[in-house]
């Protein structure tokens, strides 16, 4: 017979105020890497998290030993190690969302000859936990773990448009907090979303990021209680016009998740009704 494994003690309520105060500055220092970033420095670290020097260089040392950090002693500068890169691949690997949408993201990027993208939410930010992009030299050149602003992208607005309605005036809030000189145009945006998605099922970006990028999107909350998601589709205006957003690609998107849903849960989704586009649909900002 195995051998039964030394049951583990629960902390007392001060220890537990301890590892979990060391969790959370831990996971702050490894939350200060972004997609762009190939090493960061002390200075950066601390600058990023606002944690004192010696916490830093505490937590950095416990980081490089479980192989989360990876340190370069020349330089002096930390990179994501082995350890960190592991966790995120097996969050995204063992989604089932994920497996089951990206043939058919594949599929709409080639056939629509733009990007098709999935996010979730972190904190005031969405990123990106799956991209699919079509066979053409000129797109957009995000990647999972790219970061996008909640409130001024098509996905960002997707997804608070099917929040709850409690956590979304919550983040509402943060937003204003963070940006107090841009609180009419984050409310703006934010209330042309809801609108859109109450009256035609999805939302709309154009050129509210980036002057020259176009995009819709659609929110996607699994039946199976995985986390609420929003599934985008766009590119830069040339190849995603306004005109092809509303009658082209909305209609794709509504479809994809209608096929999405039926794997999930092993159904024939009921036949999709389209809402009438007359005009141009959405916050435009």
């Amino acid at each position: 017979m195995r051998k039964r494994n030394k049951p583990i003690v629960a902390p007392s309520d001060e220890e537990l105020g301890q590892h979990a105060s060391a969790l959370v500055r831990g996971l702050q220092i490894l939350r200060a890497f972004t997609p762009a970033d190939v090493t960061l420095g002390n200075q950066e670290l601390i600058e990023r998290t606002g944690l004192p020097k010696a916490t830093i260089s505490r937590l950095t040392y416990t980081l490089v030993g479980l192989g989360y950090l990876i340190y370069d002693p020349l330089l002096g500068r930390y990179s994501i190690g082995p350890a960190t890169v592991s966790l995120g691949y097996s969050g995204l690997s063992s989604s089932a969302v994920i497996y089951m949408a990206k043939p058919l993201m594949q599929a709409l990027a080639f056939e629509t000859g733009v990007a098709v993208a999935m996010g979730m939410r972190d904190g005031l930010e969405m990123v990106y936990v799956a991209n699919c992009r079509p066979e053409t030299p000129v797109t957009l050149r995000l990647n999972v773990g790219s970061r996008l602003p909640i409130w001024q992208t098509s996905m960002g607005l997707a997804y608070l448009a099917a929040m709850e309605d409690t956590l979304r005036e919550r983040v509402i809030r943060q937003l204003i907090e963070t940006n107090p000189g841009t609180k009419d145009k984050i409310q703006r945006a934010i209330d042309g979303g809801l609108e859109s998605y109450a009256e035609h099922g999805f939302v709309s970006s154009f050129g509210d990021w980036y002057s020259y990028i176009n995009a819709v999107g659609v929110p996607f909350r699994p039946t199976d209680g995985s986390q609420l998601v929003a599934i985008t589709c766009g590119g830069i205006k040339d190849l995603a016009p306004v005109e092809a957003c509303l009658s082209v690609y909305v209609p794709k998107l509504k479809s994809l998740l209608a096929e999405l849903q039926s794997r999930l849960i092993g159904a024939v989704p009921p036949p999709i009704r389209e809402p009438a586009v007359a005009t141009r649909a959405g916050n435009e900002g």
